[in-house]
């Protein structure tokens, strides 16, 4: 019941934000107006003349009245309004399923048949063109209709094309991101759907539907006692087809992310509120990822400088690849009973992994002889570092000689509820989670710990000096945020030009905020990365940090100037990794221009 109270507040909250904007057009009049049509009485004529049942001292047409004779003259009726009233609630129905299945298995089914992810965008995009041409070319709408006219009659192909309209509308529909939907999208995404999930993502559903509902019974009702809109039909269907054609060319573009920028969610705060307390958080996490296993974790404290109980241990599951592992044997928590374990989440081009690794490295070389087990655990954030070869040589780099998992369906990362690059779960010899440490930082508390534990497990034990690998953590809001490149993740874009998937043309803004970055020349935008497709292509970064650095993938060559200064080359070598372009700044206000070759992906800039 909580889930489905947090789902229904959630999706109503959803339900009037700034990002439901574009889609209200479409709804008002398809799901609204359109359900106040005219239609024709019997044979669709009137008779002029005296009327049937009209006044004393009328009749019939045809028959006479004191001498004289009325002629019947068929012309055309005014058929009155009929409202199609179910056609609000099909709309609206059709976009509630298809947001509820794309969200739970889209990513999941479109991973099993090699497709990309945005294939489901494009095809609702696409009919939502082809409805709304229908909308504006009867003889396109017949043709459409007439496979369905086959199942039912013209008023059941109607009926289901409502339907269609929400089908097609909630495959493109990207709400407000919010917690309700983030614990959605992750479950579904990692393929933890379980009952919660589903109560959790139909309440939401349901939740942001009640307000479309709202606006498509209003524009009926509109329809109703308005006289232009009774008498102007046809104007009314061209006017539903353009704006669907619109909406779908706004999201080709990426118009309404570029509209949700320029508004100010002021549901942001409703959102916080809903989720920002403990009963909300557990809740969510019901949502698929608590089990039997991992419901205990809750009890360590993120950092505690003493050692917790927090339950046994989750198993590591649903590996594809271990190595640095006797003839890569999988290993079980189980079986290693009697050693203290580290479990370490990675990936190996992320930047906070990067600068947290060298103490799990000096921690492995430290104390392995005195009893301690580390574990990597790499999840992966992007794509590419899926590639075993990548992570291989990631893990080479960084001197990694502990066993490694390869956790490329985050089935590990989902079973530890984990949410954080790196974390840290230390485990004691019985197999019970004593220390947990999210997060880069607090590495003199864990290695304390550890040695806690390991006198613990073995009262004899000759433990050697504590490690003195240096801390490099930076302090929060120090340095410019995690800077992506890619469409789907980029959030400090500052160019006037559209960013969205494809090809384009960008020029450099002037002046260019702090903490942002810009293109200039002709791009490629990938879901991940960005590539020139021309010679002269750019990137420029306003930002703040001691040191900056890129993950650059693919084969080429890259030129670096810092402030305007020379520009320093750099040769970029297939697998994605991470590239500094300046070290030992001030960390106060600077520029770098990369300018990129042919053939070199870009994927993010990192700080420190």
């Amino acid at each position: 019941m909580t889930l489905v109270i947090i789902g229904l507040l959630g999706g109503l909250i959803t339900g009037i934000s700034p990002c439901i904007l574009p889609v209200l057009p479409v709804i008002f009049l398809t799901g609204g107006a359109q359900s106040a049509r005219r239609i024709d009485l019997g044979n669709g004529l009137a008779v002029s003349g005296p009327r049937v049942g009209g006044p004393a001292g009328t009749r019939a047409a045809g028959t006479s009245t004191t001498g004289t004779s009325a002629t019947a003259v068929a012309t055309p009726a005014t058929p009155p309004i009929q409202v199609s009233r179910w056609r609000p609630y099909l709309v609206i129905a059709g976009l509630v399923t298809s947001f509820t299945l794309v969200t739970l298995v889209g990513s999941l089914l479109l991973g099993a048949l090699g497709l990309p992810q945005g294939v489901i965008r494009w095809a609702g995009t696409t009919v939502l063109v082809l409805l709304g041409i229908a909308l504006i070319v009867p003889r396109f709408e017949r043709i459409l209709e007439r496979p369905f006219q086959r199942l039912g009659g013209q008023a059941k192909a109607r009926r289901g094309g409502g339907f269609g309209v929400g089908l097609a509308l909630g495959a493109v529909f990207v709400p407000c991101a919010g917690p309700v939907l983030a614990a959605i999208i992750v479950a579904g995404s990692t393929g933890q759907v379980g009952v919660g999930t589903v109560l959790l993502t139909v309440s939401f559903g349901i939740g942001v539907a009640v307000p479309l509902l709202f606006f498509a019974l209003a524009g009926r009702r509109v329809a109703e006692r308005i006289k232009a809109f009774r008498t102007r039909e046809r104007a009314l269907r061209v006017a539903a087809g353009v704006a669907m054609i619109a909406l779908a060319v706004g999201l080709a573009f990426d118009v309404p992310a570029r509209l949700q920028r320029l508004i100010p969610d002021y549901t942001a705060a409703l959102q916080r509120d809903l989720t920002d307390n403990e009963d909300a958080q557990a809740a969510l996490s019901l949502g698929g990822l608590i089990n039997d296993e991992n419901k205990d974790l809750d009890k360590c404290t993120n950092g505690a400088a003493d050692l917790e109980s927090c339950g046994t241990a989750p198993s590591i599951k649903g590996i594809d690849t271990w190595f640095n592992t006797p003839d890569g044997a999988a290993l079980d928590l189980e079986e290693l009973r009697g050693q203290v374990v580290l479990v370490d989440f990675w990936a190996y081009s992320c930047i906070n992994c990067q600068r947290s690794i060298p103490h799990v490295v000096a921690w492995d070389q430290a104390y392995r002889d005195a009893g301690l087990t580390v574990i990597g655990v790499h999840s992966p954030e992007y794509a590419f570092e899926k590639d075993e070869g990548n992570v291989r040589a990631g893990a080479a780099n960084f001197g990694i000689e502990y066993p490694v998992a390869l956790d490329n369906n985050l089935s590990t990362w989902t079973n530890y509820r984990n949410r954080y690059w790196p974390a840290e779960y230390l485990i004691d010899a019985e197999g019970v989670v004593r220390h947990i440490q999210f997060g880069e930082g607090g590495y003199s508390t864990t290695e304390a710990l550890i040695r806690e534990l390991l006198t613990q497990a073995n009262p004899g034990v000759d433990l050697p000096a504590p490690t003195d690998t240096e801390d490099v953590t930076p302090d929060l809001g120090s340095t410019t945020r995690e800077t992506f490149l890619g469409y789907s993740k980029d959030v400090n874009y500052s160019g006037e030009q559209p960013y969205s998937a494809g090809e384009g043309s960008f020029t450099f803004p002037e002046p260019q905020p702090n903490d942002s970055f810009a293109l200039d020349g002709d791009w490629t935008i990938e879901s991940q990365y960005v590539t020139p497709t021309d010679a002269d292509a750019s990137i420029r970064l306003a930002f703040h940090a001691t040191t900056v650095r890129m993950v650059l993938g693919g084969g080429g060559t890259v030129w670096v100037s810092l402030d305007g200064g020379a520009e320093r080359r750099i040769d970029v070598d297939g697998t994605p990794q991470s590239y500094a372009l300046a070290d030992g700044l001030d960390g106060g206000d600077h520029t770098v221009t990369v300018r990129v070759g042919g053939g070199v992906e870009a994927y993010s800039f990192t700080f420190g």
